[in-house]
């Protein structure tokens, strides 16, 4: 298959992007580098299936060069960061919700066959039921949850109106190599950077906040599930570990894991504006369809995920 993969030098991206290439498909890996790294991707540029292309879902031009012939369109490109969108908010939504329109008029146009689209947990807000499943309201405290909902709504509309085959996959937090140690999301990787430089972790507020963490590993599965599916995938689906992990909790635990325990220990500050306060997934739609779910406990991920980053983690990011 010929495949483009819209922010491919990211941290899923880039996974996936090893994943198809190894598979001998034709990958281009689109990427503006406003979050992704030049190194995830470096040692796939000597590959004749590889191609990487510095450049924006805004540029519909671009897209449309770029779509032709293409089968699929794994979208990931996004500007991911919370905190990010409550300063910028107009990029947020410039590049969320007006980038993913463009993805998805040039793939009408050039008859893609499927359309794989990364929306976010964060369209839920604070869980008003738990475990949430994709029939909970859709109630994001900050720009960029809302983006993530009018874009995730956008691939909807063009599923009911045009007949697209759009998969929407509703990710809870992801973690693992490659991940940045910056942003919102990135809590466990920000955690572990601190505490292997002699830091302690900062959480905000009580850290009673809750999410739902899961391997890279198995979210690529994920992915590749929703490809090899035989039918089209016209609703939302999560895809989560199901397990509710205090923040507090995963500081403790990444502080143990380094072996600073009596060292080091977390140091609370004023609660975020907008915090959702609890996430945790009911993925019973993706195991029932797709036979999905975590193949292995968060505190050996967590484990395998430190183990990496003591050698890797310090790496400066590179863009083209």
């Amino acid at each position: 298959m010929k495949m483009l993969i819209t922010g491919g030098a990211g941290f899923i991206g880039s996974h996936l992007c090893d994943k198809y290439v190894g598979e001998g498909h034709n990958v281009i890996c689109l990427d503006n580098f406003m979050s992704g790294n030049l190194n995830n991707v470096r040692h796939l540029l000597d590959y004749r299936n590889f191609k990487l292309i510095k450049g924006d879902i805004r540029d519909v031009e671009l897209l449309d060069k770029l779509m032709r012939g293409v089968d699929v369109v794994f979208h990931l490109a996004a500007q991911v960061h919370v905190d990010r969108s409550y300063v910028e908010p107009k990029l947020t939504y410039e590049v969320n919700v007006m980038g993913t329109q463009n993805i998805l008029e040039m793939a009408r146009i050039h008859d893609v066959k499927r359309i794989i689209y990364a929306s976010s947990s964060e369209v839920y807000g604070s869980a008003q039921y738990v475990p949430i499943d994709e029939k909970h309201p859709l109630n994001a405290p900050h720009p960029y949850g809302a983006s993530k909902i009018a874009a995730d709504r956008m691939c909807n509309a063009y599923i009911q109106t045009y007949g697209l085959d759009i998969a929407i996959l509703r990710l809870f937090n992801t973690f693992g190599p490659r991940q940045r140690d910056i942003g919102y999301g990135g809590v466990v990787s920000i955690f572990t950077r601190r505490v292997l430089s002699n830091i302690p972790p900062i959480i905000y507020g009580d850290g009673l906040q809750t999410r739902d963490f899961t391997y890279i590993e198995d979210m690529v599965r994920a992915f590749d599930l929703v490809l090899k599916y035989d039918k089209p995938l016209q609703e939302p689906i999560n895809f989560g570990s199901g397990k509710e992990i205090s923040i507090l909790d995963l500081a403790n635990m990444i502080i143990k894991i380094c072996g600073k325990e009596g060292v080091l220990k977390p140091v609370h500050v004023e609660p975020r504006i907008g915090e959702v306060k609890r996430l945790i997934a009911n993925s019973t739609k993706a195991k029932e369809l797709l036979g999905w779910q975590v193949s292995c406990d968060f505190y050996e991920e967590l484990k395998k995920f430190i183990a990496w980053y003591k050698n890797y983690g310090f790496e400066p990011r590179i863009t083209l």
